[in-house]
């Protein structure tokens, strides 16, 4: 709205000489996501999974040992079927899509912390809070999944070219003993590496979220993301032992998965109790795109 005076400013504007204010910048606001956890906080939530899993076991084992049959099956079938060359892809792929696996286990801490036992049926069949929006988010990563094993053939064209896989027999030696499959190691190590961290971003709370809270898939993608990097020394810590633990399920040919998966998944049920305030949990509804209704 325009002023009709026409004589001088009176003295108390700041520019009744001529001087332009100082630019105050605005005072910090706190993040609320931030919860300050050390990175040793990620052993206590190991402490805590192996806890979970040794109280009332046989359910967790049976859940381990079933993914740990599941996997050998779909790799058997890889090689049935002449599948071969996507072994690599898919073992890595397994980081994006473990989370959304994990649900069962999820749920058994849950129940512990009601003072409740849970037995097999009870985490298979899963009813999260949030509904059919848990089921898109399992999309999600299942596209992801799936865009990331696309990838993974792209790269191995890009050094390779369009010809025929030199078989399991021979891969390991091209890999590791020339100079071009040393090239492919570094870019595919790499790419991997960038899914691999993103699917851990989005999926590493928002999972457990829509188990327990209601929300959309969309809200607690980007949620889980901000809480992962306003907490990033610890979740770097817990990414990394994580890491670890996958490769030796891996080199243990597989077996490893029958307690190092259930110890994950209840670990990670008590990561989301720490990284979420109380005041977000308990059936409460928070929505970062969607406005709650």
């Amino acid at each position: 709205m325009l002023s009709d005076r026409t004589g001088p400013p009176p003295p108390d504007n700041p520019h009744a000489a001529g001087i332009i204010p100082e630019v105050v910048p605005p005072l910090p606001r706190p993040n609320d996501r931030a919860r300050d956890l050390p990175w040793r906080t990620a052993f206590d939530w190991l402490a805590q999974g192996w806890s979970d899993l040794w109280n009332n076991p046989l359910p967790s084992l049976i859940y381990g040992a079933g993914l740990c049959l599941i996997s050998v099956l779909l790799i058997w079938s890889l090689f049935a079927f002449e599948l071969d060359y996507a072994l690599f892809p898919a073992l890595a792929g397994f980081l994006v899509i473990g989370p959304l696996i994990a649900n069962g286990l999820y749920e058994k801490s849950r129940h512990l912390e009601q003072g409740q036992r849970s037995g097999l049926f009870a985490m298979i069949f899963v009813r999260p809070a949030s509904g059919y929006s848990a089921l898109f988010m399992g999309v999600l990563l299942l596209g992801l999944f799936m865009l990331w094993m696309r990838a993974a053939v792209l790269i191995w064209a890009l050094f390779f070219g369009i010809a025929p896989f030199p078989g399991s027999d021979e891969i390991v030696a091209t890999l590791f003993t020339t100079p071009t499959g040393w090239a492919l190691l570094l870019v595919g190590g790499s790419v991997g590496a960038l899914f691999a961290a993103f699917s851990f971003a989005i999926s590493v709370i928002a999972v457990p979220m829509l188990l327990e809270e209601r929300t959309d898939a969309l809200s607690a993608l980007g949620i889980s993301m901000a809480t992962v990097w306003a907490n990033l020394p610890v979740m770097l810590a817990w990414g990394t032992i994580v890491l670890a633990f996958f490769v030796i399920s891996v080199t243990s040919a597989l077996i490893g998965l029958i307690v190092i998966f259930p110890l994950l998944g209840h670990a990670t049920w008590h990561l989301y109790r720490d990284l979420r305030p109380d005041s977000r949990q308990k059936g409460r509804s928070e929505r970062m795109f969607i406005p709650p209704a």
